[in-house]
């Protein structure tokens, strides 16, 4: 059974930090891209960040680049998504998803992902 699960979110003041964690279980970790997508009450999930199995090349949203940094530990079949001086804006349920493309091909379009997690609530206040 395919699983991408979660972790490390909450509440949090404005400039201040939340590790996300993304462990994945089901499938051959190495052959999958994965990404990090966010979606705010009432609007469209959007694409965040995503890194490559290949050679770890990452995309980040205008938004959060400076300010997040994906990584990832195939070892532990997990992908982090490090997020600092964060905003009110960036409040959003957080959800991994699983890309079967080792080099992240249209790793920022929602539609290209085969496996979804069920999401973590980061909320951040002002």
């Amino acid at each position: 059974e395919v699983q991408l699960v979660e972790s490390g979110g909450g509440l949090v003041q404005a400039g201040g930090s939340l590790r996300l964690s993304c462990t994945a279980s089901g499938f051959t970790f190495d052959d999958y891209t994965i990404g990090w997508f966010r979606q705010a009450p009432g609007k469209e999930r959007e694409g965040v960040s995503c890194i490559s199995s290949s050679d770890g090349t990452r995309y980040y949203r205008d938004l959060v680049k400076s300010r997040f940094t994906i990584s990832r530990d195939n070892a532990k079949n997990t992908v982090y998504l490090q997020m600092n001086s964060l905003k009110p804006e960036d409040t959003a349920v957080y959800y991994c998803a699983a890309l079967e493309d080792r080099d992240g091909s249209d790793c920022q379009r929602t539609a290209s992902y085969d496996y979804w997690g069920q999401g973590t609530q980061v909320t951040v206040s002002s």
